[in-house]
Formats: C-alpha cells, structure tokens, sequence
C-alpha cells in the first residue's frame, strides 16, 4: 500500500508541476529552481527530481533494499607514471545507466554502492554544447585543459568526441523489443512504467519501422512479429496488454528474439533488439560467464542491443552491462518518464542507429611534459595496449549524434622516456616536431559491417591549456567530482560537494533540456547524506 501512495503522490506532484509549467516561459522557471537549489532546496517543477523517499518506505531495513543488487566491482584506475606507462588503451562505449541509477539511490536518501557509481557514464550523460563538425570521419574531436576538481595544481584533460548526426528519414529499421514479463517485473516502477516507456517510442515510430514483439517469463514467446511502425494503435495494444509473472528465463528470450531480428533482418538498415528488464535472470543460462559466451556469438549476426533497466531493490546491473558490453550494445536505466524521454525519444537516434563499430581509444603522453596520468572512469573498459591494432578484438559501438568525452587528470613535468614510441625517438629532429605535445589521441574504428578498421589521431599541445575554460570542460570536472565523492575515491583530494555544486550551477551553458541543472538538484539533495560521506572517509 505504501508502494501505490507513493506512486500517486508523485504522479499528482507531476500533473500539478506540468499544469503549473505550461504558462510560464522557461527561463523563469530555470530562474527559480536555481534559487531553490542555491538555497538547498529540490526545484518543483516538471523537471524537478521528485520528493525524497526513503527506503523504510518499501523496505524493512535498508540492507534489505540493498541485498538484491548486483554490480560488477570496479577497481578504480590508479596514478601511473608515464616512464613506465606512456600509453594507455580502453574501449569507448556510451552507456548512461549508471547515472539514473545513482540518482534513484540518492532520491530514496541512500548512498549508492560505490561499484553502482561509474563516473564515465555519470560524465557521458550529458550532451556537450561547443558545436564540433565531422567531416570525412564519424567523429569530431576536441580537446582543452584546466585545472583539476582534485588538485589546482594539475591538469584535467578534457577530451570530446562527437559522432555525426544521421537523418532518419529513409532508414529502414528491424526493430525487436524483448520484454521481460516474469514475476519480478510485478512491480510500478518496473512493467507499468516499461509499458508507458515503449509507448513514446512507438510514438515516434514511421513506415519505416518495422516491429516485432517478444516477451519472456517461464519460456519466451512472439506477442508480434514484423508490424509496420505506422499501425501504432496495433503495437500500443500488444504493449498495454502485458502483464507479469513466472520465473525469468532471460537467455530463451534472447534467443528467439535474436532467430526473430534474423528471420526480419534488413540489408543496409537498423537491426536492433531493446530489452527491457531488471536483469534477473534465474531459469536457464544465469551466470555472468555464460551469458558473456552466449551473447558474444550473437555479435556477428549484424544485430545491435539495447539494454533498458527498470526497477529497484532486485536491480541485476551487472547482467545488464554483461549483455550490452559483449553484445555491440548499449545500456540505460530508466526511473521515470522523463529518463524514458531522453533515451527513447530526444536522443533516439543514438540510442537505436550505430555509426561507428568496436571504437577504442588510445592515448600517448610525451615524457618530456607529462609526468603521469589517471583516466577518470571506463575501469571496465581498459583493453590491452596490443589490442588497439587487433581487429578481432571486440569494443564499443557508438550510436549517431553522441558526446563521448574523456577526462585524465595530468602531473605536467618531465619524465625519463623508457620505449621507442613517437614521443621517445632517437632522432633529434622527430623529437623537436612534437616539443609542445602533451599527448596523442588516438581512435579506431571500423564503419558498421565492415571488418577492417580505420585510424584517427589528434595531438594535443600545450596551447590548449586555457586561461578561461569552457562551460563543457567546467561542468564535465563537476560531475566528475561528484562521482568521485560518491565512489569515495583515493583520489577525491580537495573535491566537496559545495565545490561541486558550485561549479555545475556556474556551468550549466545552453541546457535547453534541464539535465544540467537537474545535475545541481541533485547534487543539492546529496547534501543530507553528507554526514556518511565524512564517516566514509575517516
């Protein structure tokens, strides 16, 4: 019972901000939810994140609300020395649930378990407002420095990729939902709210679109298959008509789906499956290595995933990110209508259209300027230096019209060069070329269907460590600083909240949206749990 009052207050609370909303100009609104926040208090309003509820609301204790999660342990990337590491290699994969999820721990006046808390996808939900244009390649890249959230005295390298944009219009889609129906879904902020998700998508749907529907709980079964997007009240029936219960045979959902996109597959098109679940898988293939081998063969039937999230309290994250990361695919969390908004409809492009395949970066640092480096983030994305030319070797795909950014926090100075790599050649006159270099960035890629990978690399000097820093490097070093502090991180240094909050709501550019200054509302309710950040770090 406490479960549906809260459910009604927040809808009442939303209906009430959304009626308020509508006849006042935004930048009024922006006006007074920054007051609010700079006065500690939650912004009212549409975009506003909702009252606190605390987990004695649903819970009996809150190890309780804690026991049925599962995250994959992040070992926090260390301080490494350039003499002995002067490259460093990981793979790019834009994946955002991490930060939905953190907000729903902090909403509910948890803290968020530390491996619940990945700061590159906290830092990569956001977009970026300094306009970048691609040309030949599908990614633009830029880069600039400034002083560190950690430490004044070093440098945070802020490095931003933007995948070019695509148009819709002509591209022809396969698109497979696989629905998780099992008895764990039973719950308001799972199947109902994955119900109403799904119906925006399908909103935005055209001719082009071709949908089929597979739901899972004891056994798998095909709700649709292969409807024109254009009957939208035929595919909105199918998804009302869900309902939840039985076990979770998650892997024999996959299956038909996949044998599903394959039998509808599209030449030259978008073939996609989005599974919607709370990752409890419990019949069937289960465990981590097993679902790692079993949806790595899918990988090269030219069929993409996305993972959506749902729920709390049993919340599998780490089968989630097992499935998208060796699935060529890409992870959300969704918590409310609003978060379903920006995944499946402002930002559907990137979600459900891949432009680049298995990207990785790699960094190289001149010895002669840079003394060491920490990579902020992408812990479980760090691949083998050899693997960056080893074309077999799976990472990330990238959707259209997304921000990557990469943030490493630089100890500038001089370090004894230990390889023969660029910045460590014998010959003089190489080595005066590249005297102002800090680093190189360098990306691989391959154009999606291809096998044979293309090569990007941008140097970075030290004319870009700016005097003044933009809003996009500013914002990025505060949500970067505020991951750390959840994570209760070694390095969080001289980062605190007020710092954080400080800067976000200096930094909250263009924000058409309001995910920024959602951030500093978030941000200002972390402030409550301030008290067991302190005991953390005695």
């Amino acid at each position: 019972m406490k479960r549906i009052t809260a459910l009604l207050v927040s809808l009442a609370l939303s209906f009430s901000a959304l009626a308020g909303c509508a006849s006042q100009p935004r930048d009024m609104l922006d006006v007074a939810r920054v007051a609010a926040v700079e006065d500690g208090q939650p912004a009212q309003d549409a975009m506003a994140i909702p009252e606190k509820v605390t987990w004695g609301e649903y819970y009996e204790s809150e190890e309780e609300y804690e026991s049925g999660e599962e995250y994959l342990a992040i070992e926090e990337n260390t301080l490494l020395n350039v003499a002995d590491h002067p490259l460093q290699t990981f793979s790019l994969k834009i994946d955002t649930a991490s930060y939905r999820n953190v907000a729903r721990y902090i909403r509910s006046g948890n803290n968020p378990p530390a491996d619940a808390v990945k700061v590159e996808e906290m830092v990569n939900y956001f977009t970026y407002d300094e306009p970048l244009e691609t040309t030949d390649t599908p990614f633009a890249i830029y880069a600039e420095l400034g002083p560190s959230i950690f430490d004044s005295e070093k440098q945070m390298a802020f490095i931003r990729l933007k995948s070019k944009s695509i148009d819709r219009a002509g591209i022809r889609s396969n698109i497979t939902f696989l629905i998780d129906t099992s008895g764990s879904m039973d719950s308001y902020d799972k199947l109902p709210l994955l119900k109403s998700s799904f119906k925006l998508l399908v909103d935005n749907l055209t001719e082009n679109d071709m949908v089929s529907i597979v739901t899972y709980a004891g056994s798998s079964k095909v709700v649709l298959d292969s409807v024109d997007g254009s009957q939208k009240e035929r595919i909105l029936a199918a998804i009302e008509d869900l309902s939840a219960g039985g076990s979770t045979a998650g892997a024999d959902g996959i299956r038909t789906a996949y044998t599903l996109a394959a039998k509808n597959y599209k030449e030259n098109g978008n073939n996609r499956v989005i599974l919607a679940t709370d990752g409890d898988f419990n019949v069937g293939i289960s465990s981590l290595d097993q679902l790692e081998e079993f949806i790595s063969k899918k990988r090269d039937t030219g069929v993409y995933l996305s993972v959506l999230g749902f729920g709390t309290g049993n919340l599998k994250d780490s089968t989630m990110e097992t499935l998208a990361k060796n699935g060529n695919g890409n992870q959300s969390y969704i918590d409310s209508i609003s978060a379903a908004q920006k995944v499946l409809v402002d930002e559907l492009s990137a979600t459900l259209y891949t432009v680049a395949d298995d990207v990785k970066a790699q960094l190289e640092f001149n010895p002669a300027k840079v003394k060491s480096y920490r990579l902020i983030g992408y812990e479980n994305r760090r691949l083998a230096n050899e693997d960056f030319e080893n074309d077999a070797k799976d990472a990330g795909e990238i959707g259209a019209g997304t921000d990557i950014v990469m943030l490493y926090e630089l100890e500038l100075g001089q370090s004894e060069p230990g390889l023969d790599l660029k910045y460590q050649s014998e010959e003089s006159e190489e080595i005066e070329a590249v005297s102002d270099e800090l680093f190189e960035v360098r990306i691989r890629y391959k154009d999606p269907g291809e096998s044979e990978s293309k090569l990007i690399t941008v140097p970075v000097s030290e004319d870009k460590i700016l005097a003044s820093n933009t809003t996009d490097f500013n914002f990025a070093n505060a949500v970067a600083g505020f991951g750390a502090i959840l994570r209760n991180s070694q390095y969080i240094g001289k980062a605190t909240i007020d710092e954080v909050s400080n800067l976000a709501l200096s930094n909250k550019g263009i924000d058409t949206a309001g995910y920024r200054l959602e951030f500093c509302e978030l941000v200002a309710q972390s402030k409550d749990l301030e008290t067991e950040y302190e005991y953390y770090t005695e």
